[in-house]
């Protein structure tokens, strides 16, 4: 886990300029040396200049003390070695000032300029130096060590420090290019696993929507045939006991075939997760691929409902007591299962609210093959004003007509709903057969 920037910065503890105390300590001691050094040195310049010793003591003081503020100022640091660069003091102050200068982000005219300026100024102190020592006989080498001694030793005090500042320099602009791209690659991860969960509460959330609305399509119909039928079987129970006995045998066929299709619907989802147990898989894949898995296989295997079986729904209707007429347009032929699943229960749908809110009214189911779509529609007429003998209080959720219509558009079709100008309602939908 690397550290953004936002907490780099919290994390400076430093006093004044420094980001840390032991930048502050290193700096102090620096000074200190610089300090002590330019002292020693300014008694040798006051003694040339003919000054009192400890002017010449406290200006290298001052001037050695610059070292202080060189993360702060690197310039001044550099201007106030080579100011003092006549005065032979202060090596120790241009060595670390060019090194500090060629390490910050300052623009590299400045920085040349700079160290050009100090190689020049080493350069002709140096000249100056070895010719007088020389002329006093301390040196007998001849005339072409003079320009040799000045340029090596410019050069030395020079080229080291700025050369070892630059790559330091680079180093570090590496360095901080390499932590802010970590810094960026977090937060994209950090935003794509933000995503990732997210998706996979929306893929949670699709597969508890579709199955909601496949429980809805499965119990619903059948469980109000079969209160329908009970109903019915409670009115004729003591006049007509034949009739009786066929509607509770009614009744057990609707249940088991209730209890069959719930079987088979806990199957697909038992066994179409897609992971074998025990291994650990990405929360999104595994529930993208339970939801993918559980939507597809019924139709896959062919275990959902089938238009051939549309003219037994119809005839459970009729059984139950509703006056219910079926009408096919066009050349029969067969579409995609998820196709002939989805038109399937919007019938069986429709019929199961025509049994809960229109019970006794006379019901039209058309369907009608096109070229390139198959369309059907479901309408009954007014209930009759007395209530039927096999009508029953049936509850209702009221998710029918939204289930309908959520199938329906997940095929790229259009459903419509609504009440008829003669009081009844009617229920129509077409899907593209491709």
């Amino acid at each position: 886990m690397t550290t953004t920037g936002e907490v780099r910065a919290a994390a400076r503890g430093g006093p004044w300029w420094w980001t840390r105390w032991r930048s502050a300590a290193l700096d102090v001691s620096l000074a200190f040396v610089s300090a002590v050094e330019c002292a020693f040195e300014g008694v040798r310049f006051a003694r040339d200049a003919g000054i009192p010793v400890a002017a010449g003591v406290v200006f290298g003081v001052l001037a050695g003390s610059a070292l202080l503020v060189r993360r702060q100022w690197p310039i001044a640091v550099v201007l106030v070695s080579i100011a003092i660069t006549p005065a032979q003091m202060g090596y120790l102050m241009g060595i670390v000032g060019l090194y500090t200068l060629a390490a910050s982000e300052l623009p590299r005219r400045i920085i040349g300029s700079l160290a050009g300026m100090s190689l020049v100024g080493m350069l002709i102190v140096m000249f100056v130096r070895v010719r007088q020592d020389m002329a006093r006989g301390t040196w007998d080498l001849g005339d072409w060590f003079v320009p040799f001694a000045a340029i090596t030793t410019a050069i030395g005090m020079t080229a080291p420090p700025l050369l070892l500042g630059l790559y330091v320099g680079a180093r570090r602009r590496l360095m901080e290019s390499l932590r802010e791209r970590a810094d960026s690659l977090e937060r994209e991860l950090q935003l794509l696993a933000e995503r990732a969960e997210e998706r996979a509460e929306w893929a949670r959330n699709e597969e508890r929507t579709r199955i909601a609305r496949e429980m809805h399509d499965v119990v619903a119909h059948r469980v109000s045939l079969m209160v329908v039928h009970a109903a019915a079987l409670q009115a004729v129970a003591r006049k007509d006991p034949e009739k009786a006995v066929r509607n509770a045998a009614l009744v057990g066929d609707m249940g088991r075939q209730a209890l069959t299709e719930l079987r088979e619907m806990l199957g697909v989802l038992r066994s179409g997760d897609g992971v074998r147990r025990g291994e650990q898989a990405v929360p999104l894949a595994a529930v993208g691929v339970a939801a993918a898995v559980a939507a597809s296989k019924a139709a896959d295997e062919g275990e959902g409902p089938c238009l051939e079986e549309l003219e037994e729904l119809v005839g459970q209707s009729a059984a139950a007591g509703m006056v219910v007429d079926l009408s096919v347009e066009g050349d029969v032929r067969s579409y995609a299962a998820e196709i002939e699943q989805t038109t399937y229960r919007v019938v069986q749908e429709a019929l199961t609210n025509v049994h809960k809110h229109a019970a006794g009214a006379k019901t039209h189911v058309r369907l009608a093959h096109r070229v390139s779509e198959i369309a059907m529609q479901v309408e009954n007429e007014p209930p009759p004003e007395v209530p039927s003998a096999v009508s029953a209080r049936l509850p209702s959720g009221g998710n029918g007509l939204v289930g309908m219509k959520e199938r329906v558009a997940a095929l790229g079709g259009v459903f419509v709903s609504g009440p008829t100008d003669a009081g009844g309602f009617r229920v129509s939908a077409v899907i593209p057969a491709a």
